[in-house]
């Protein structure tokens, strides 16, 4: 009986995913090609090797690193839901947590992929693998990675599926296993950026990395960015869907994005002015990232865009008339996404090897091939967090449950009105 349960519900699903609108259509057939695009890219670059990328000895870690480091805080700020709804039981937020677990879910997916395609020989990871290989842990901070990386994915998949799946069921999640889970999930949250700050602030010999409040700047600029792509994913939802996602919840996810982005940009500022009051050996990678060193500046107009783009939008975030706006509101998200990507992403990983241990400078521009790949990687999580969406609206609307016999899935979408297993038999005729 149970297995015919979890066999309805997953059979509904399927048949979810591959019902939608014409435009729902359009979405996930450009995602597909983005996808195949970007495998492509990857089998070149793998059957040619790591050349055909602009990474090399002086600069190791490149466009790939950046985005792995840019989407890790996306998928930790998943948290800032997480609080408000389930440790003070804010109704307004509590309704929406479960879109936030998915949107972690889907940025650790590609968090993974990222340092997948960054590897030379992904096939050698079994050399992590306990028993067949060596973890090195906990001696290895790469280990460390690794460890807090999968148990991130595997509990907030496991929490979205298990909450969803009770709610098809017409029933309340059984608190004594969701409400551990989800407190685990908090210091969980802040493990994976905590100990990607780790990773870099952990190497002596790059200065710029090299700094104690590396982790709170990953953790407050984190915070920023996460929540400020859901907010416009929310409001796209509420206006697409019949989920009702409330002013209130938007506007006090936006009150915490402002002073996340206070702590971001004081912590910024502390170390801008440490490094250049001291004016050591030290500030040679921020001043290659600021203004520019030996005539190398490539990054000087990125960074001051970044900087420009989160200065203005914690003032539209600051104040109350803008931050509940929607033009303002959504123009305040968008410059954060932007300029927290740049400041985390490039502004962060290739700086702390410019100059490398040597003095040798070496100026790095992804090729064409790391931006298929990356586009490719970026259209793999857009669209596992639109499946998820498509079958999470259903049931948080009520429009995908179980039948009375307890086993045949009940569809009443607003694309299709009839049970899953009629539909299903009509999709075999067809």
């Amino acid at each position: 009986m149970p297995m015919q349960m979890i066999w309805g519900f997953f059979r509904g699903t399927l048949i979810l995913v591959a019902k939608g609108s014409r435009a729902y259509y359009v979405w996930v057939s450009s995602l597909l090609v983005l996808i195949g695009i970007g495998a492509l890219a990857y089998i070149y670059q793998m059957e040619n090797g790591l050349i055909v990328t602009a990474m090399r000895d002086q600069v190791a870690w490149g466009f790939y690193i950046s985005n792995f480091t840019f989407l890790v805080g996306v998928a930790a700020a998943a948290v800032l839901l997480v609080i408000p709804a389930y440790v003070y039981h804010w109704k307004p937020i509590k309704e929406i947590a479960v879109l936030g677990e998915m949107l972690a879910v889907s940025a650790m997916v590609m968090c993974l992929l990222f340092v997948t395609v960054d590897i030379g020989r992904p096939d050698r990871f079994w050399h992590l693998i306990p028993k067949f290989g060596i973890l090195n842990f906990p001696q290895s901070m790469l280990a460390w990675d690794v460890v807090v990386l999968n148990v991130y994915l595997v509990l907030n998949l496991t929490i979205a599926v298990f909450i969803l799946y009770n709610l098809y069921h017409k029933r309340e999640p059984n608190k004594s296993f969701t409400t551990p889970l989800l407190l685990f999930s908090i210091p969980a949250a802040v493990s994976i950026h905590t100990v990607t700050a780790f990773l870099y602030n952990g190497l002596a010999a790059r200065p710029f990395w090299n700094a104690s409040i590396l982790a709170p700047r990953f953790l407050a600029s984190a915070f920023c960015s996460g929540p400020a792509f859901m907010i416009i994913l929310f409001q796209l939802i509420r206006k697409y869907t019949r989920i009702d996602i409330k002013n209130e919840a938007i506007f006090k996810v936006a009150e915490l994005i402002a002073y996340s982005m206070f702590i971001n940009l004081f912590l910024l500022g502390a170390e801008v002015f440490k490094e250049y009051y001291s004016d050591t050996v030290h500030l040679a990678p921020l001043q290659y990232l600021l203004q520019g060193l030996k005539g190398h500046n490539d990054l000087v107009p990125y960074i001051w865009t970044a900087m420009i783009f989160n200065v203005s939008a914690f003032f539209l975030f600051l104040v109350p008339q803008t931050r509940e706006n929607y033009v303002t509101l959504n123009i305040g998200c968008v410059l954060i996404f932007i300029g927290v990507y740049i400041e985390k992403g490039m502004g962060l990983v290739i700086p702390g090897q410019v100059p490398d241990p040597l003095g040798e400078i070496y100026e790095y521009a992804p090729t064409g091939i790391e931006l298929l790949v990356t586009l490719g990687i970026w259209a793999t999580g857009l669209l596992v967090y639109t499946l998820l969406l498509r079958v999470a609206v259903p049931i948080l609307t009520g429009e995908f449950f179980v039948g009375e016999d307890g086993r045949t899935a009940v569809i009443v979408d607003t694309e299709f009105i009839r049970r899953a297993d009629h539909l299903a038999e009509q999709s075999f005729r067809d």
